[in-house]
């Protein structure tokens, strides 16, 4: 059977669940966002605090309210009044009546599911931004300085080194007239991105076409003496990306693995915390991450992944709010919003609050005896 099959990842996950807690609650950086009487749709004057420096789940049956809450609720009045902010004239905010102890978060990002760009030319290397890196690389080997090559030289998003059939897209399109359009490997680069005279400079033995298609998992070695390198890959390995190219496509990825970018990107640029003489930790800024059902189309092995990045979001000082139905992720939160009890007219009420362990143990709550199932488990 597949639980027997040792290298099966579902049968792992299957014959062996999660065992829960995998971490123990925080307490937070003892400030509170408060949101107060929160009327938008179904919300029925909902008044909550929000522990910040922690994860945060918001759960409850569908159309209980949560995206409501969260997203046109939290997420768009403190965007507007950030932006605010900075302008030192605050507005009117929509759908509650006031919200509190916002001042400390500098920023507010809504992590989805999107493409991470438009086009061919947007792959994990650009997006994260560790490709710049790799580029300089290549403008410092011999050949490179012999000819007088930059860094942009081993761009394809200028002309130079870029191959000019495909316009450094690696792949041509070819019209159908009354069928969809089909996209062919470039001739004349063989999906390499690059002229010849640019793949003709190589590094450690690769050219920089070959270094875009080198997958994750090997790049990591490669590049392991370059930290700035090696840490990107690092995180996306850790993430379970591995599989990918540096260069591969956005049109390519999943709305899963787009988002897992996405995470790897904040978590790449995040600055340690400071201590200060009370050996508070300090983070420099503090971003309000929201998510909202991240685990959709994710295997239980990937939603373990997920668990340990969130952790680490708010282990660099942030703070995240996750929307959710998933009872692994819910469980491994800090503290938790279950909203309810029904959808729809029914809802709109926050039924319980506090650690997974305190809803589980709730009356009133949809989700209380099913979380409660798992952490006896």
């Amino acid at each position: 059977t597949i639980c027997r099959n040792k290298t099966s990842a579902t049968g792992r996950m299957l014959s062996t669940p999660l065992a829960h807690p995998i971490y123990q609650p925080r307490k937070g950086n003892g400030e509170q966002l408060r949101i107060k009487d929160a009327s938008l749709h179904n919300l029925k004057k909902v008044s909550v605090s929000l522990p910040l420096g922690t994860l945060i789940g918001v759960s409850g049956v569908s159309g209980s309210g949560k995206s409501t809450l969260v997203r046109n609720v939290l997420h768009d009045n403190l965007r507007v009044l950030n932006a605010q902010k900075k302008k030192r004239s605050l507005g009117k905010i929509k759908g509650c009546s006031a919200i509190e102890g916002w001042e400390t978060i500098h920023r507010v990002l809504e992590v989805d599911q999107t493409p991470i760009g438009k086009t061919p030319r947007s792959c994990p290397a650009t997006y994260i931004g560790f490709w710049d890196n790799i580029r300089r690389l290549f403008a410092d080997a011999t050949e490179a300085r012999i000819r007088g090559y930059s860094p942009s030289r081993f761009s394809f998003n200028v002309k130079g080194g870029r191959c000019d059939d495909c316009d450094g897209q690696g792949m041509k399109r070819i019209e159908m007239s009354f069928l969809p359009d089909v996209k062919v490997p470039c001739d004349t680069c063989q999906g390499q991105r690059f002229n010849s005279e640019t793949l003709s400079v190589l590094y450690q033995g690769r050219s920089i076409g070959d270094v875009l298609n080198m997958n994750i998992d090997d790049a990591v070695d490669f590049f392991s003496v370059h930290t700035n390198i090696h840490h990107a890959l690092k995180l996306l390995q850790d993430v379970g990306l591995g599989y990918l190219t540096l260069g591969q496509q956005s049109p390519t990825l999943s709305g899963g693995e787009a988002q897992r970018i996405k995470l790897v990107s904040e978590l790449a640029k995040a600055k340690p915390q400071l201590q200060d003489s009370s050996d508070r930790k300090i983070n420099p800024l503090h971003t309000l991450y929201v998510l909202d059902e991240p685990t959709v189309g994710l295997h239980m092995a990937d939603v373990e992944r997920l668990i340990h990045v969130l952790h680490n979001l708010v282990d660099t000082g942030n703070t995240v709010i996750v929307i959710e139905h998933n009872l692994d992720v819910l469980a491994e939160t800090d503290y938790l919003i279950d909203m309810g009890p029904e959808g729809g007219g029914g809802g709109g009420k926050v039924v319980a609050r506090g650690t997974p362990a305190k809803i589980s143990a709730a009356v009133r709550s949809r989700t209380a005896p099913y979380l409660k199932e798992l952490l006896n488990r």
